[in-house]
């Protein structure tokens, strides 16, 4: 089964390659906020998936859905 649809791949690439994108038709502002959205939610660590935690098998990680939501949560308020 494709880790995309177990909700367990981490998005951080995916939503990476829209902040270059956005570069690419310079939107600059929406670029940075999105990163600055991005790194945010990891520096928080509590809404990563598990190949952000210190230990792999910590209950606390979340799914690809839950961390991409934290990131837009984030940007609303940037």
């Amino acid at each position: 089964m494709f880790w995309c649809c177990m909700n367990k791949a981490n998005p951080t690439a995916m939503i990476l390659s829209g902040v270059l994108m956005l570069r690419y038709i310079n939107e600059y502002k929406a670029a940075d906020n999105l990163e600055a959205a991005v790194k945010q939610v990891i520096a928080e660590g509590k809404f990563v998936t598990y190949d952000l935690k210190p230990d792999p098998l910590d209950p606390s990680a979340v799914g690809t859905t839950q961390m991409a939501d934290a990131i837009i949560n984030k940007l609303k308020r940037i």
